[in-house]
């Protein structure tokens, strides 16, 4: 099943925090990937575009929406690992990506993880 619920999403301000403050990070252009471990049911996952490089808000809202695709559709591969994980998923290009230049970025990222 491909599908990325609301119990998969990475909201809390805390855990936020603690993934730049003690996080790893992974880069695939255009996307920069910050993780660690942590003890949650489930991988959790939040995606963020910089208001530098999108000044429409319809833009980044975009580039974020195609972001969450492409890890629904390549999730399957990290969600076999034994451990979870907090991501967080930064986009660094300049122009508007298409989803399979994202897909082949966000495969390479979550392989990083096994």
């Amino acid at each position: 099943m491909l599908k990325f619920p609301a119990s998969q999403r990475l909201k809390s301000s805390k855990q936020i925090e603690a993934l730049f403050t003690q996080g790893k990070t992974a880069k695939a252009f255009p996307l920069l990937m910050r993780f660690m471990p942590a003890d949650v049911p489930a991988h959790k996952a939040a995606f963020a575009v910089s208001k530098r490089n999108f000044k429409k808000a319809v833009d980044r809202n975009r580039v974020k929406r195609l972001m969450r695709e492409a890890y629904r559709l390549e999730k399957n591969t990290v969600d076999s690992t034994s451990a979870r994980y907090l991501m967080l998923f930064v986009y660094t290009g300049k122009n508007l990506p298409t989803l399979i230049e994202l897909r082949l970025s966000m495969a390479k990222l979550l392989k990083q993880l096994e």
